[in-house]
């Protein structure tokens, strides 16, 4: 019983762990700079590191990033502006991402039934990084500004979709 116990909770705690983001290490990997020397944040930015865990064949899965903010909104539909940048991380061929000018972004301008209450919703960066290829060997390292969060999407073909955060 001791046993069945013992697997039942590794299971959560596996599932808990692929869902987080940010404690799915592989390798025991406690810092992302024993991988790379990633440079630290600017001062009024974060850096954020999702690392991702091992699948059995992640050629059939991607990664789809959401960089934005938590905010109240009203019934028309919103995004954020801002600019995502691909750099490479010199010496070592490794990408991050860098987010900045962040600011309110298009809006639908409909008047709203009376009625209506606002909602807290995470509106996103429209960026053009579309879907990455998944890779457990290397976390994936976003810089942004402060107030903005980062989360994610791992899509597969086996129909399966898991969202998490990285905080």
């Amino acid at each position: 019983m001791k046993k069945l116990a013992t697997i039942a909770f590794s299971s959560v705690a596996l599932l808990l762990t692929a869902c987080n983001g940010t404690t799915g290490q592989n390798n025991m990997v406690k810092n992302v700079n024993e991988i790379a020397p990633y440079p630290a944040a600017e001062a009024g930015y974060v850096r954020s590191v999702i690392y991702l865990p091992e699948l059995k064949n992640e050629r059939d899965a991607k990664v789809e990033l959401l960089i934005g903010k938590q905010m109240q909104v009203d019934c028309n539909s919103r995004g954020l502006a801002g600019t995502v940048k691909q750099e490479e991380l010199q010496g070592w061929g490794y990408q991050y991402y860098t987010v900045s000018k962040v600011s309110n972004g298009i809006s639908t301008l409909m008047a709203c039934p009376p009625d209506f209450v606002s909602k807290s919703e995470f509106v996103t960066i429209r960026h053009n990084l579309g879907l990455m290829d998944y890779n457990s060997r290397l976390p994936i390292v976003v810089y942004t500004p402060e107030d903005v969060q980062v989360k994610y999407r791992v899509w597969s073909n086996d129909g399966k979709l898991e969202a998490a955060t990285t905080e």
